[in-house]
């Protein structure tokens, strides 16, 4: 039995690809290394070097390396160029992994995982917010993220393929050994920008909002440590290979913080007074959104073991670092 990870050179794929390979899966990984990186792949994973929208292709793959689970994690983000490029996120978002999922149904694949985003929910009218909760989302990212569990749903109801969708929170921090971490140029994470400017890499950093409805007039996230995000895939996945139902959950812990709070924080970790303006809101952000993570916990099994904001920024730190001296 082989995984294959789509977007296994990028952020979060990165770190899946490492979770199976310690609990001694074979992996093979299909990227276009349009944002992940070669050296970001460990080398116990097969690296294919390809389009996830060329269905053959994907299907090739499958075959040759015996694949019986996918991993899908291959997408664009970034929620204000969504706004900007709608058809571009539809496209990839949405179309492409359309074609992943017909070559799923087509090899006779039953296990597949969908990296999902909170930013289905929209504003939520009520927080924490659960599963059931109503989905409007409020950016074209959140909506060709929903219109995919809208096909996936549908396709595992007409084929024998169940899936997990796993609707992530605000994913930041880094491989506690070091191993990996977010290593997108111009990366627009909250945590990274904040750790670049402490460093000096960035001139100052940008605060978009100060007059929502939170506590401090800033955005409020429920920012989950990549680790644990990546451990809650492994427990869909053994969900799944165990004979478990489709399902959706979200992934995060129940608590967040604000923009301030988390800036409060990096300034704390790297003790650095770094320099932050004040920008009007950006388009397609929701004010709070915090999970109810009860349903990955109680079906799925899932134990977070690194919920301390203080580890998350810290990790994140020691991998900037890094990555200022060449990680590759």
């Amino acid at each position: 039995m082989t995984v294959l990870v789509t977007g296994g050179a990028g952020y979060i794929g990165s770190h899946m690809v490492l979770e199976l390979a310690d609990a001694g899966e074979k992996i093979v990984v299909l990227d276009n290394l349009s944002t992940g990186f070669v050296w970001a792949v460990d080398p116990r994973a097969t690296l294919v070097v390809g389009d996830m929208g060329n269905q053959a292709l994907v299907e090739t793959v499958i075959r040759q390396h015996g694949v019986d689970a996918i991993i899908h994690f291959a997408a664009k983000i970034v929620v204000p160029d969504s706004v900007a490029d709608p058809l571009g996120y539809y496209l990839a978002n949405t179309v492409k992994t359309r074609a992943v999922m017909a070559a799923a149904v087509a090899t006779g694949v039953k296990h597949f995982i969908f990296s999902s985003t909170a930013a289905v929910y929209g504003t939520p009218k009520v927080m924490p917010v659960a599963e059931d909760a109503p989905t409007q989302p409020e950016s074209p990212y959140g909506t060709s993220k929903l219109i995919t569990e809208w096909m996936l749903r549908d396709a595992s109801a007409a084929h024998d393929l169940r899936h997990v969708v796993l609707r992530y929170f605000n994913v930041a921090g880094a491989d506690p050994q070091g191993r990996t971490g977010q290593s997108t140029p111009n990366a627009t994470h909250l945590i990274k920008v904040a750790v670049q400017t402490a460093l000096g890499l960035r001139a100052k950093m940008d605060v978009f909002g100060t007059d929502y409805p939170t506590p401090d007039g800033t955005c409020v996230r429920d920012y989950i440590h990549v680790t644990d995000l990546v451990g809650a895939h492994l427990a869909a996945l053994k969900h799944l290979r165990a004979g478990g139902a489709s399902m959706v959950a979200n992934c995060g812990y129940g608590h967040g913080y604000s923009v301030k709070e988390v800036i409060d924080t990096v300034r704390e970790v790297t003790r650095v007074p770094f320099k932050v303006d004040y920008a009007p809101r950006r388009p397609g952000d929701a004010a709070a959104v915090v999970a109810d993570p009860t349903r990955a916990k109680t079906i799925l099994g899932w134990k977070p073991a690194h919920e301390d904001l203080n580890e998350i920024v810290q990790a994140a730190y020691a991998w900037e670092r890094r990555l200022a001296n060449g990680p590759g």
